[in-house]
């Protein structure tokens, strides 16, 4: 087990950069994989999950209680994140890739990294990828030579380093590529279940799953110390694994709370963001980095209101919460991959020293397309009009001002969209579009209409109530579908 004793010291003990323009802040960005709404201490006043670093990040900077993500799965919102553009505008409609998938950013289009490497940034990214990548087929789909490079991939997208898993830690490949790299040969493994649910496949000799988490970190925490080097600003895209599946908190994490290994990995998530904050801050680089810290979507634990049932901390094996031992996605319905609150509304902290003040709050609704169009503002540089077509910069409420934003579309796993303005959210579809039943189908009627205003939970459906706001979003949502872009 790689356990980072003395990480902080090793920050502390580093040279510090030379100043860097207030213009030209370094950027980091760390995306947790599923962690839900009441995942965080801070965000859930009622959660039994101690989260010290979340809660002193939220403390420190501004907390978006109206956050989502584009897609209620990891894929589509990756996509989103780094291009500024809504996933199902391209050749993905629905689901998300494999570990073997192929690239699925379009060739030619720019990402947040390129974007910043063009005007002078360092870029790297520590995690996991997800969009594809291009192995060396050895034969059929899942026969790869992994004595090769892949010829796609964040070395090619813009990034001057990465070390990087291809997918979440349950789908094969099972493998480390640092810079487009495989690092180690691999093996077989066998297929395990729930908690640590992974599929067979291979797997390099250098990754154990329960270590994956550490390592990444270490990686991520190196970068800070080398850039600290130098004088250019940089951008460091920190793509978590947890508290995805496997639900393997390293030892040292394991009992840290009385909910089972889900509470556990949370612990161990909230641990690394912390590594990298106290990084940052024995660099000195606290006051120069805008720093923001978000989830590809929902948590994956089910709710359960019936307090006989059995859940994760009677049986670990099950995945779900009672309510009144956790609540994952808080208040809100449904789960991961859903079209409902659950699936998309997520933890979204930003904190940026001089420009954001300590515990602000803003209940704007706002979608993880839209930091590429941030951090574009923040750098004080002009977005191409010819892409990044569903990003509006959050900087004026990062300053206390308000925005004008178009409408949000939120997309689930099957395909089902929603829309969402103001207090309204109209869902174009008869049903979760995810994992709670009824699934429903996309655009199947009678669509649903929710006040979310009145009716944070969504239990009760205005549609017959408001039929000609109904009507103004489905028009509106078919708009922004025909248009090719929300943003003017």
């Amino acid at each position: 087990m790689r356990v980072f004793v003395g990480l902080v010291l090793i920050a502390l003990l580093a040279p510090t950069a030379p100043s860097v323009a207030a213009a030209r802040p370094n950027v980091v960005v760390v995306l947790a994989d599923d962690m839900g709404f009441g995942d965080v201490g801070a965000l859930n006043r009622d959660s039994k999950i101690p989260t010290p670093n979340l809660d002193r990040l939220a403390a420190s900077g501004m907390t978006f209680t109206d956050a989502h993500t584009p897609s209620s799965v990891c894929t589509p919102t990756r996509y989103g994140l780094l291009t500024g553009r809504y996933a199902w505008r391209g050749s993905l409609q629905k689901g998300v890739l494999d570990g073997f998938g192929e690239p699925l950013i379009e060739a030619e289009r720019p990402t947040l990294a390129s974007f910043l490497r063009a005007r002078g940034y360092h870029t790297g990214m520590v995690g996991k990828w997800h969009l594809g990548l291009g192995f060396a087929r050895a034969g059929g789909r899942q026969q790869i030579d992994f004595g090769q490079g892949v010829s796609d991939g964040p070395h090619t997208r813009g990034f001057d380093f990465s070390f990087i898993i291809p997918a979440s830690l349950d789908f094969p490949p099972y493998v480390y590529i640092r810079n487009g790299q495989i690092t180690r040969r691999t093996v077989l493994r066998s297929a395990q279940d729930f908690p640590a649910f992974m599929r067979h496949g291979p797997i390099g000799t250098d990754l154990d799953p329960e270590e994956t988490l550490d390592d990444l970190l270490g990686e991520a925490v190196g970068y800070l110390d080398e850039r600290a080097r130098h004088e250019e600003p940089f951008f460091l895209y920190v793509a978590l694994t947890a508290p995805h599946k496997p639900v393997l908190p390293a030892r040292r994490f394991v009992g840290a709370t009385a909910l089972g290994p889900y509470g556990d990995f949370i612990v161990q998530v909230d641990w690394a963001v912390g590594q990298i904050l106290t990084t940052l801050e024995g660099l000195e680089m606290t006051r120069k980095t805008l720093f923001v810290y978000t989830s590809d979507n929902g948590s994956f634990m089910f709710r359960r209101d019936d307090p006989d049932s059995e859940d994760h901390v009677s049986d670990p094996r099950i995945q779900a919460y009672r309510a009144d031992h956790h609540t994952a996605n808080g208040a809100w319905r449904g789960t991961k991959a859903d079209i409902w609150e659950a699936g998309h509304r997520v933890p979204f902290f930003v904190r940026w020293p001089g420009v954001v003040e300590p515990g602000g709050r803003s209940d704007a609704p706002i979608c993880l397309t839209d930091v590429f169009a941030t951090v574009a503002e923040a750098v004080g540089v002009p977005l191409p009009d010819d892409a990044v077509e569903d990003s509006f910069s959050l900087l004026p409420l990062m300053r206390g001002k308000a925005i004008q934003r178009a409408p949000l579309v939120h997309h689930s796993v099957s395909g089902m969209f929603a829309i969402r303005d103001g207090r309204f959210k109209l869902v174009a579809g008869n049903g979760s579009g995810g994992r709670e039943k009824p699934k429903g189908e996309p655009f199947a009627r009678p669509y649903q209409l929710y006040d979310l205003e009145a009716d944070p939970a969504e239990l009760k459906d205005v549609l017959r109530e408001y039929p000609e706001v109904a009507r103004r979003l489905e028009a509106a949502l078919d708009e922004i579908r025909a248009s090719g872009r929300s943003r003017p």
